[in-house]
């Protein structure tokens, strides 16, 4: 046995001293109970089933009135959150939306869905939804007060009587007529046109007659009434170009464009191709109606009145222009029934609109760049206030763009086409889809830029969430991919 020397025992008591030893703590490995339930823990399956009604039945509402689908699954998420719903999944296609709330590993998802079957204008009722889920997701009222709440929201009658939202519409094509270079002689038959064309509408919809063949009747009664007025000489000195586009525009101005391209850029594609169909069908629906009213009264022998040429950008007609376009995207507020508060916003912000679009015509801007530019001071400044003012952004966004809304060049394009038989129809009508693809993109856009304005430039990368054209703009912590 070998014995250490003195210095070399004091030499490791002085390291351990100052080196103590390290003990390894054992983990301790806790195994779940096999009967226990895995994943999050929820409420009784019926109380499950009664959130997931009430959150999807909100995003019809939303979905029936023209909003995007990621307005709708954003709300539908944050409903169900705040009744303790954190773990759903939705999926939102243009007719029929899907939820389904996972409950674990050893239970089934609870899944809800609901089809998507009517389509109507009513803003009133979406801003009454939008008050609601704001109450919701506040923590201000329980799961059953909001759904009998919803249910006297979807059930209540339109607030206006449905003869002043024809009166809106005939005031809408006034304004048109007015903006885009008519006179106040030809403004009033255009508004007594579009009326007409509203009312046999609405008899056609009493017998569910496809939109599709609505819009065609439309266009055709529409053209066919300002070419019988130039024919018996009531309107022996004026085109009926400015009456006939007047129209045209109110028709166009039910059409869910802005929901369209935001589903586009937003990633929700199937929506956005259904939305794309329904615009594409509706709107070949209003040429095919224009050109056959077109070419029977070239059959007919009727005096071939040329195209109204466009006017030249005006100072002197700037103010005039400003008045117009606020009245005709109030008007078309109105008619879509939303609320006084709501009008007066659209007002301004197509007033806004319509004097940016003609002071950027002025600068010699094109008229696709100067609708997107305009469009966007639409949506940034309706964005701004909407919010402020309790207000759905949806409302003003597409009330505020219908007085830039090609219908002047949808005209001509028709009858380059139908009359003149040109081909240069073909390149103005692609003008005018592109102007309709401008306007919807800016207003889009618009919406997004005044998301940081609302709530300062503070942290901007946490405020910028998508455009949101209805619904809460930060439903939850869990990001929407």
């Amino acid at each position: 046995m070998e014995v250490k020397p003195l210095w070399f025992a004091q030499r490791n008591r002085s390291a351990r001293a100052h080196n103590p030893p390290r003990f390894v703590r054992e983990r301790r490995v806790v195994r779940p109970d096999p009967g226990a339930v895995q994943g999050p823990s929820l409420q009784d399956e019926s109380t499950v089933h009664f959130v997931l009604d009430l959150a999807i039945r909100i995003g019809e509402v939303q979905m029936s009135v023209g909003a995007g689908a990621s307005d709708a699954t954003a709300t539908i998420i944050a409903v169900a959150n705040a009744y303790g719903l954190p773990h759903c999944e939705v999926d939102v296609i243009f007719t029929s939306i899907t939820v389904t709330c996972h409950r674990g590993v050893d239970h089934p998802p609870a899944t809800s869905l609901r089809v998507v079957r009517s389509r109507s204008l009513d803003y009133t009722r979406l801003a009454l939804v939008e008050r609601l889920v704001h109450d919701i997701t506040r923590g201000r009222i329980g799961v059953r007060e909001a759904h009998i709440e919803l249910n006297k929201i979807t059930t209540a009658p339109h607030p206006y009587p449905r003869w002043l939202a024809t009166l809106a519409y005939a005031g809408m094509a006034a304004a048109v007529t007015l903006l885009i270079g008519g006179d106040l002689g030809v403004a009033l038959f255009a508004a007594v046109i579009s009326a007409a064309v509203d009312r046999v509408g609405r008899l056609l919809n009493r017998r569910a007659l496809p939109f599709f063949f609505q819009q065609v009747v439309g266009g055709a009664l529409a053209t066919a009434a300002a070419l019988a007025l130039v024919g018996t000489g009531v309107l022996a000195h004026e085109r009926p170009t400015v009456a006939v586009a007047a129209a045209i525009t109110v028709l166009l101005s039910g059409l869910s464009v802005v929901s369209t391209v935001q589903d586009a850029i937003t990633g929700y594609n199937v929506t956005a191709a259904g939305r794309t169909i329904e615009v594409s069908l509706m709107t070949a629906g209003l040429i095919a109606g224009v050109v056959l009213a077109l070419n029977v009264a070239v059959g007919l022998g009727l005096p071939s009145e040329g195209l109204a040429d466009p006017l030249a950008p005006s100072v002197y007609r700037l103010p005039l222009q400003i008045v117009a376009g606020g009245a005709a995207a109030g008007c078309f507020a109105l008619a879509s029934y939303a609320t006084p508060r709501a009008v007066l916003v659209a007002a301004l912000a197509g007033a806004a609109g319509a004097g940016g679009f003609s002071a950027l015509a002025l600068a010699g801007v094109g008229p696709i760049a100067g609708s997107a530019v305009a469009a966007t001071m639409i949506g940034f400044a309706g964005g701004v206030l909407s919010r402020r003012l309790r207000i759905p952004p949806l409302v003003v966004a597409v009330s505020g763009m219908v007085p830039l809304l090609p219908g002047l060049t949808t005209y001509r394009a028709l009858y380059e086409l139908a009359v003149e038989r040109t081909t240069g129809g073909l390149s103005t009508l692609m003008l005018a889809a592109s102007v309709a693809l401008a306007l919807a993109a800016g207003v889009v856009l618009g919406e997004y830029l005044a998301q940081p304005v609302r709530y300062g430039l503070g942290r901007l990368e946490r405020r910028l969430s998508g455009p949101r054209m209805a619904g809460p703009l930060r439903p939850t912590r869990r990001r929407l991919e």
